[in-house]
């Protein structure tokens, strides 16, 4: 992690608004600061989920229903964080989604939704919720990914998405600096979720993931990422990551993306027959329009 604020940051007793927070990285987010004192505003599309969670978890959670491509939702639902909690002192943009596909064949909504989602969601819940954090002096955790660095095919939505949130952190941190509150992007590897976990399972994936080293290919658990997460809040860190190896990844940015793509070149095949199930199977058919892949995890 990048340097750290001089005294902890606790979460005791603040408010931490979380989107995508009906399962994955945000609802055991949410489980684990509500477990150290935090009020949590779990926000995102399954309501029915939230509301159970927020009733497993007790009186300081709350659950409401918002998607973060409509502003104005996103506007009500820290409108009711701050009438319920007093205001909001932490925001993690965490909602995301994924489908799969070669772009040139790709149907338009779900790359454009995967847009809309992953990097103007992650704008939006940032415009509503940043005057807030601003006036505690609190924190704000974008949620991009190794994605961010290093792009793969047959993702080129979610990449460049994570992309375009790492840069929007960086200039949304150094305006905020004045402030007092801080702004923090995270970046993860494959993590143990259910979309990391449908994304290995569409036809696409299983033709080219057998050559990726077995760090890579086999999911770290979602424990690390809430981890880094919990961490990164208490520092107030400006970047944090999980697993411990995407760390040096980063670091390597400026000769990753090439060799990643020498490497594509070297083995045509493997990508071609990538694209091949792709299109040969209609993976992006069975794909939900709202939640992608995540959605056959539990199905």
């Amino acid at each position: 992690m990048a340097r750290q604020a001089k005294a902890p940051y606790e979460v005791d007793g603040r408010t931490v608004f979380i989107t995508g927070a009906a399962r994955g990285i945000g609802a055991q987010t949410a489980r684990r600061l509500y477990g150290k004192g935090a009020n949590v505003a779990l926000v995102g599309l399954e309501l029915q989920r939230l509301q159970e969670l927020a009733v497993d978890l007790g009186e300081r959670a709350i659950a409401i229903e918002a998607d973060v491509v409509d502003f104005d939702a996103l506007e009500r639902a820290a409108a009711i964080t701050v009438e319920r909690f007093g205001g909001i002192d932490v925001g993690i943009a965490n909602a995301g989604i994924a489908f799969t596909g070669p772009l040139a064949s790709a149907p338009f909504e779900q790359v454009e939704r995967t847009l809309a989602v992953n990097f103007l969601g992650v704008w939006r819940t940032d415009r509503a919720l940043i005057g807030h954090i601003a006036e505690r002096k609190g924190y704000l955790l974008n949620i991009a990914s190794l994605a961010a660095v290093s792009h793969a095919p047959l993702m080129g939505p979610y990449t460049a998405a994570k992309a375009g949130v790492e840069a929007l952190t960086d200039a949304l941190r150094m305006e905020t600096a004045i402030t007092g509150a801080r702004v923090g992007c995270a970046y993860f590897g494959f993590i143990d979720t259910d979309l990391v976990r449908a994304s290995f399972k569409q036809p696409s994936a299983e033709a080219m993931t057998g050559r990726m080293p077995s760090f890579m290919r086999n999911p770290a658990p979602l424990s690390q990422a809430v981890d880094a997460i919990e961490r990164g809040i208490e520092g107030r860190v400006d970047r944090l990551w999980a697993p411990r190896w995407v760390g040096a990844l980063i670091k390597l940015r400026g000769i990753l993306q090439p060799l990643t793509e020498r490497q594509m070149l070297r083995e045509p095949d493997r990508l071609r027959a990538g694209i091949e199930a792709a299109q040969a199977t209609h993976e992006t058919d069975s794909q939900d329009p709202l939640l992608g892949v995540a959605m056959q995890a539990v199905k």
